[in-house]
């Protein structure tokens, strides 16, 4: 009885044994979802975990020194005790773009963010959400790049603008796709970002800021075509010119233009050549996002329009793989005949550059930047007044 019992004990403390250890093995692990690539619309993709969304984060910094008017002793910056001769910019982007497909087509959500610290800013930079639009379709809502701009240069522009419509708006667009690379877009665009107001250095009188409230949005509309060859657009806008209380009336100003771009690799694997044309009647920054004359001034009670016309060019060139020139060249005509002393101005610009790109991503380059513009008054009160601004800017950029 007594080796029974010591049988049964030594039996239950191999079994209380046996239950310890197992209870120290590790539990087996849960499963992991592990990022999986998206290769559905490019490198860089990749699902976010749980879902069917691809995700795409990019980012870049790009850094300047900025020589201000630097040929004329007679100017702001180097002529002056306080002007600025040297400045630099600092800036940094951060960009999402998340797709997913639907049976009602692509859903794509688009946010690119810009952080700039230029010189004098103390330290504080500025924020812009660049562009951040949805996607639903063929349709587009939010910020984004006007559906009238098409060639917007060659070059960088990083101080004197390249002499086309280059703007960003709110909007609300629809785009179709007629197959092989043509589609049509019809868009209405917030139009208090193209209302051009000021006259640069010729008589600030009240009549400028005329403006009233903003009553309708912009209507414009593109059509388009992309193809090996290159691309192509025509385009047109209806703008309302519509004055403030001291003035009543209020007109239909439009824009028109067309413009082309040829891939040109039997020059070089990359080269383009690119030409636009385009012409405007009280929407002057749909030819040149920079114009020096307002969109309209009062003559006696009622508002009359200016007119402005626009061509330009530009190409790019890769004279090997790793280093390449840009050059752009633009003519601006304004026109205000009919109107008070009968103002034209006349306006050019010119920019060429020289970059190196030792490794994908990354560049350094230098840009000449060169406008000019000649006022004339036919009522003999003042003519010929000449502005010639000559900028240079060396540049650091990385985007990954």
């Amino acid at each position: 009885m007594k080796k029974n019992t010591l049988l049964l004990a030594g039996l239950a403390g191999f079994a209380g044994l046996g239950a310890a250890r197992a209870a120290d093995l590790p539990a087996a692990p849960e499963p992991v979802d592990y990022v999986r690539v998206c290769d559905a619309y490019g490198a860089g993709y990749f699902y976010i975990p749980g879902t069917e969304t691809c995700l795409r984060i990019q980012g870049g910094m790009r850094v300047e020194l900025r020589f201000q008017d630097f040929a004329d002793d007679g100017n702001r910056a180097w002529g002056s005790r306080n002007g600025n001769a040297t400045t630099t910019r600092a800036r940094a982007y951060v960009k999402f773009d998340s797709r997913t497909q639907t049976e009602y087509g692509l859903l794509r959500t688009f946010v690119d963010l810009w952080f700039t610290s230029d010189s004098g800013d103390n330290g504080n930079p500025a924020v812009e959400l660049r562009d951040g639009f949805i996607q639903f379709g063929g349709f587009t809502f939010g910020r984004a790049e006007s559906f009238f701009d098409f060639y917007t240069g060659d070059n960088w522009g990083s101080i004197i603008q390249q002499g086309f419509s280059d703007h960003r708006t709110n909007l609300f667009a629809y785009t179709y796709g007629f197959g092989n690379g043509f589609s049509a877009t019809v868009s209405a665009e917030d139009a208090t970002f193209v209302r051009n107001q000021t006259v640069r250095a010729l008589d600030a009188s009240s009549e400028n800021d005329l403006y009233g409230g903003h009553k309708w949005p912009d209507l414009v509309a593109n059509l388009r075509v992309d193809q090996g060859w290159g691309s192509a657009q025509v385009m047109g806008a209806l703008h309302q010119v519509y004055g403030n209380s001291r003035i009543g009336d209020s007109e239909i100003g439009f824009a028109v233009g067309a413009g082309v771009t040829f891939n040109a690799p039997m020059l070089a694997p990359g080269d383009t050549v690119s030409f636009q044309g385009a012409y405007s009647k009280g929407a002057l920054r749909y030819v040149h996002e920079d114009a020096v004359f307002p969109d309209f001034v009062r003559s006696g009670d009622e508002l009359k329009s200016a007119k402005a016309w626009g061509f330009g060019g530009g190409v790019t060139h890769y004279w090997m793989p790793t280093l390449s020139s840009a050059l752009t060249a633009t003519y601006t005509r304004y026109d205000m005949s009919g109107v008070g002393d009968d103002l034209d101005i006349d306006q050019w610009g010119v920019q060429g550059n020289l970059v190196w790109s030792p490794v994908a991503g990354f560049l350094m380059g230098a840009e000449l930047e060169y406008e000019g513009a000649d006022w004339s008054l036919d009522s003999g009160r003042a003519t010929n007044l000449d502005d010639d601004t000559f900028v240079g800017v060396f540049r650091v950029q990385r985007t990954f």
